[in-house]
C-alpha cells in the first residue's frame, strides 16, 4: 500500500507560481508512477502530470503543458509540481496519487489506474 500526503496550497495572485510536495510512503516499487490531479470547484477531477517513479518517463496534459512542470526528489521521496503563470482557472484542489504503470510501460492516465490517492490540497488563485 502506498500512502501520499500533499502540501504546498494556498492563496496566489495571477501570474504567480506555487510549487505543490506529494510526500510518497508504503510500498512503491519499479512499476509504480504518481500523478498530479485536479479538481475545480464544481467540476470533474482531471489529470495535469504523471512521472514514473524512477523519474524516465513523464507526461503533461494540455492545460499544464510549458505552465507546469512535475519532478521527483528521491532523496525526500517526494515528487513535486511547479506551477508557473498561475490563473484563476486553476483554481482546485489538487491531489497526488498513486498507479502502475501498464504492461507496455506506458504511464497511467485514466483515474481508475490511480489506486492510491491522498486528501488533497486548495490552491486558489485570486486577486
Amino acid at each position: 500500500q502506498v500512502q501520499l500526503v500533499e502540501s504546498g496550497g494556498g492563496l496566489v495572485q495571477p501570474g504567480g507560481s506555487l510549487r505543490l510536495s506529494c510526500e510518497v510512503s508504503g510500498r512503491t516499487s519499479s512499476r509504480t508512477a504518481v500523478g498530479w490531479w485536479r479538481q475545480p470547484p464544481g467540476k470533474e477531477r482531471e489529470r495535469a502530470a504523471v512521472i514514473s517513479w524512477d523519474g524516465d518517463a513523464t507526461t503533461i496534459s494540455g492545460f499544464a503543458k510549458d505552465r507546469f512542470f512535475i519532478s521527483r526528489d528521491p532523496a525526500k521521496n517526494t515528487v513535486e509540481l511547479s506551477m508557473y503563470n498561475l490563473q484563476p482557472e486553476d483554481t482546485a484542489v489538487y491531489y497526488c496519487a498513486a498507479g502502475d504503470r501498464r504492461r507496455d510501460l506506458y504511464l497511467p492516465t485514466s483515474s481508475a489506474e490511480f489506486y492510491s490517492w491522498g486528501r488533497g490540497t486548495q490552491v486558489t488563485v485570486s486577486s
